[in-house]
């Protein structure tokens, strides 16, 4: 049996332009974080717009003190209860976030979705595989199995009545840390979570972390997929 490579993708922004139109496109982002794609997309005018929501009070703050490109607006807001008009957006993205929606409110999530998207608007869902050895770390402190499969159940769930799917890709794409302070600050302090690391679990984590260390930094393969859906 032949193993045909995951592709390799550094920027998913191209990724995201091959399987969504892009051009001219009213997008919303929903749990945007530091909004990085948004930024870049609207830097190298690739969209009309983004509306880009976010439940962490903090980001949020930060996201509005900072400086920001032409055509983005932060709103505070989440995926179950999103405050725009009717079929107001072409395209909505979740990067990473979908897994953060409550579980009892994964459905109404895709519900609010369909709801502000145009009829043959696109859905991106992109979100982290649970396996691999990044993986293997995290979840000795912070264990996503039940939460990323729930969020996948739903998305299956909206793809069989709300929705149409179009098209499941997965990928890799690489992650690297400077050290292991910058793995603390980046994972484990992220204001949009509580977690603590200490003791025993602290170190096994720094223990395995360290075996991904070289010159360059702790580098790591991280698989992610991709789901494309659109309202009808």
């Amino acid at each position: 049996m032949i193993t045909v490579p995951k592709e390799v993708i550094i920027d998913e922004i191209e990724l995201l332009r091959r399987l969504v139109p892009l051009a001219g496109a009213r997008v919303v982002e929903l749990g945007c974080g530091r909004a990085d794609v948004a930024r870049r997309m609207l830097e190298r005018q690739l969209v009309a717009s983004v509306t880009a929501f976010e439940v962490d009070e903090v980001q949020h703050a930060r996201n509005l003190a900072d400086p920001h490109p032409a055509g983005l607006h932060f709103l505070a807001g989440s995926a179950e209860d999103i405050p725009l008009p009717d079929a107001s957006c072409d395209v909505v993205i979740m990067l990473k976030s979908l897994h953060h929606v409550p579980i009892p409110r994964l459905d109404r999530a895709f519900a609010e979705i369909r709801r502000v998207l145009v009829p043959g608007g696109y859905l991106y869902v992109s979100e982290p595989v649970y396996s691999g050895d990044f993986n293997e770390i995290v979840r000795l402190f912070h264990d996503e199995g039940s939460v990323r499969a729930a969020a996948y159940d739903a998305l299956q769930r909206a793809a069989a009545g709300l929705l149409t799917h179009v098209e499941e890709t997965v990928f890799s794409t690489p992650l690297t840390f400077r050290d292991f302070d910058d793995f603390i600050d980046r994972i484990v302090r992220a204001t949009h979570s509580t977690l603590i690391l200490e003791g025993e679990t602290l170190a096994e984590v720094r223990r395995r972390f360290n075996r991904f260390v070289t010159p360059e930094g702790a580098r790591f393969v991280r698989e992610m997929r991709v789901n494309v859906l659109r309202r009808p």
